[in-house]
């Protein structure tokens, strides 16, 4: 097989398996339940739809490997990037090529999303092994491994739009696969509108970033812009870099339209690990490193780019730091980490930006599905009530441990992978703060580089704060909710591998990416790893201070039945969270160590610092306004002219038909009337 071919396989097979699960699956196992489902026939029993949804991805996986290994490092390895195109349509100007482009960067995401895909499909075996929508949600899950894939090798951008569509389509319906819940449905549809929000000006930005570079291959645009014989420079850089952006600010959840991505986590766990891990949220800062240089053609758009990173970095901290369900804890911590990513993009370093998209895939994968595990032995989504629980580490042993190396790769503890890649953001925005990036501004990486030790501080509290209110809560027992799968367990201890070691990996990178060191410099390991454990000591002195009140103030109930398989648990944690705390987010917790660390900014940090509330005033509720008067004016204007046009002829007629009387008296006496009424007006006429 050719290395081509094989490329070509990688994102058809999990598309194919897309293709079966939601056309060749009979509708008695997509809605009703399994042992109904068992009446359908053998081979599309249910049996066979957890093989058809793991077997095409881990095929797929493998096939990304074989790439990344042929392709031995890329253009930086000194070998050339894989490049086979062929003629999609005419358009009668500039022409869509169904094209791949595979150098080192396309190899190693790629291997990411398919390695974070099987694991999610493989962990969903046993996570929802009793839902009756299994069949449909593993479906989804392929086709949206499928179109991240197409997003990752695609050289054309009208092609890679298409990918970046799916994806958002696929988002919807996973997010709000538990439609019964108003929390999923509502969630489903903000993260569908917000995304879109952002698209449409980055179609616009696709469009005219084609006609001034005379052509949509990525490709040919990046050699353009970075051949100093070609001599190139765009028409709108400044333009095309900012409406380029707002699609990237939507996708990969930066500020402002980074609110989708806490409501997400209504949906099932495996989605929230695929979404933040491999797809969706990694497509945006991928697009931007593949298309950089036109970034860095503007000096203004790294600006926005870094001010952007800046803001969507500590914000999301602070906004961590104040949350009660663990999964949103986890969503804002994924938003501050894109905002390291997009920091080093800002700086022009791009190689930083997918080292640190590479590691946090790996350790965030891990976390989010970690995360399944611990609401199942919980019974709940809340840390405090988990705070209130005593002995769940010794229930779940293999979540503990595995997860324990993950927040420490968070948190950036050396030697986890997390260390390794957040040092090469903070090392590339000092190079560019002490003037060594001659096209970044120094300001630029002055910016990122005060932004990012200040999210490290933070971020190591929020991860110390919820492995201490998960693991070292001090109460009544844990409850017994029996063990969990196997596989769920298995694929926690297969992500641990990367999480705890990839990071070793920064020194053959390079070779992979640009040729740029990825390597810790002295001054920013030292201050990051200093303010991550000051905030690791801080978090930690603050819990030790409010513990005590735990045990005066009760909050909380199990939610979820003994029994209950873990997607039942969660959905019922996630549905009794807001009746419980008062707030979807929230808990009025006084034994909250984030709360006695944030004092009266806690309030606004749980809320999101209200930025929902913002966009509810400026825009849905002027919108839900203007179409209330719309709906009026439709209703008591346009229809009253519209029964008035009605009602006029049909009162003419009226009258003409009572004149119709068939009474030949009454005809000849309005006729001698007439003939009166005329004469005299003759005779006035004549008069006059």
């Amino acid at each position: 097989m050719t290395t081509t071919t094989a490329a070509v396989l990688v994102p058809l097979l999990p598309f194919l398996g897309a293709l079966a699960g939601l056309l060749l699956v009979p509708p008695a196992t997509r809605h009703r339940p399994s042992d109904e489902a068992l009446r359908a026939p053998l081979f599309f029993a249910p049996g066979f739809v957890r093989p058809l949804a793991v077997l095409p991805t881990v095929a797929a996986a493998a096939l990304a490997v074989l790439v990344a290994v042929r392709q031995g490092g890329g253009a930086g390895g000194g070998k050339g990037a894989l490049d086979a195109a062929t003629r999609l349509t005419d358009t009668g100007s500039l022409p869509i090529d169904l094209a791949l482009h595979i150098d080192g960067f396309a190899a190693l995401v790629a291997v990411l999303v398919g390695v974070v895909a099987c694991c999610v499909q493989i962990y969903s075996t046993g996570y929802l092994r009793d839902d009756p929508r299994y069949p449909s949600y593993a479906a989804l899950v392929s086709l949206f491994t499928a179109a991240m894939l197409l997003v990752v090798y695609s050289d054309d951008l009208i092609v890679l739009l298409v990918g970046w569509e799916i994806m958002g389509i696929c988002s919807y319906f996973l997010v709000g696969h538990y439609w019964e819940t108003s929390a999923a449905r509502s969630a489903s549809l903000k993260a569908f509108l917000v995304t879109k929000l952002g698209d449409v000006p980055f179609l616009f930005g696709i469009f005219a970033l084609g006609a001034d570079a005379g052509t949509f291959r990525i490709s040919r645009i990046y050699t353009q812009l970075t051949s100093s014989a070609a001599h190139f420079q765009l028409d709108h850089p400044t333009l095309i870099a900012l409406l380029l952006l707002a699609g990237v600010a939507g996708k990969s959840a930066q500020f402002p339209l980074h609110t989708w991505l806490p409501d997400a986590m209504a949906g099932p766990t495996p989605v929230s690990a695929l979404i933040h891990a491999a797809t969706m949220v990694a497509a945006g800062v991928y697009f931007i490193a593949r298309l950089l240089p036109v970034f860095a053609s503007s000096a203004a758009a790294l600006a926005v780019l870094a001010v952007m990173a800046a803001v969507t970095m500590v914000g999301s901290a602070l906004a961590a730091l104040a949350q009660d369900d663990i999964k949103r804890v986890l969503a804002y911590s994924t938003v501050g980490q894109l905002g390291y990513m997009t920091g080093a993009l800002a700086v022009d370093d791009r190689g930083a930006a997918v080292f640190h998209l590479l590691a946090h895939g790996a350790f965030k994968a891990l976390l989010f599905l970690g995360a399944g595990v611990i609401i199942h032995a919980a019974g709940t989504n809340s840390l405090a009530a988990m705070s209130r629980m005593s002995g769940l580490a010794k229930r779940i042993p293999d979540a503990y441990w595995t997860m324990t190396v993950a927040l420490l790769a968070l948190a950036a503890i050396p030697p986890f992978a997390g260390f390794f890649s957040k040092e090469a953001v903070l090392g590339a925005a000092e190079h560019a703060a002490t003037g060594h990036a001659p096209a970044v501004p120094s300001a630029v990486g002055w910016t990122v580089l005060v932004a990012g030790l200040l999210t490290a501080l933070l971020t190591a509290g929020y991860a110390t704060r919820l492995w201490l209110l998960t693991f070292r809560g001090k109460g009544t027992e844990a409850p017994d909710h029996g063990r969990q799968p196997v596989v769920m367990n298995a694929v926690l201890w297969a992500l641990f591998i990367p999480a705890a070691a990839f990071g070793l990996a920064f020194g053959a990178l390079p070779d992979w990416f640009d040729g740029g060191s990825l390597a810790p410099t002295l001054t920013t390991s030292v201050l990051g790893t200093g303010l991550a454990l000051v905030g690791v000591l801080v978090t930690y002195g603050a819990w030790r201070h409010t513990t005590a009140l735990a045990a005066r103030t009760p909050m909380g109930a199990v939610a979820a039945h003994p029994d209950a398989e873990p997607a039942l648990s969660e959905a019922e944690a996630i549905a009794t969270h807001e009746p419980a705390y008062g707030d979807i987010a929230a808990a009025h917790d006084p034994a909250d160590p984030g709360r006695l660390l944030l004092g009266p900014l806690h309030r606004h940090a749980a809320a999101g610092f209200h930025l929902d509330a913002l966009y509810a005033a400026v825009f849905v509720r002027p919108v839900r306004a203007a179409a209330r008067l719309v709906g009026f004016l439709d209703r008591e204007v346009v229809e009253t002219y519209v029964r008035g046009a009605g009602g006029v002829p049909r009162l003419l007629g009226a009258a003409v038909r009572r004149a119709q009387t068939g009474n030949v008296q009454t005809y000849l006496g309005a006729l001698l009337a007439g003939s009166l009424v005329l004469a005299v007006a003759v005779l006035v006429a004549a008069g006059a």
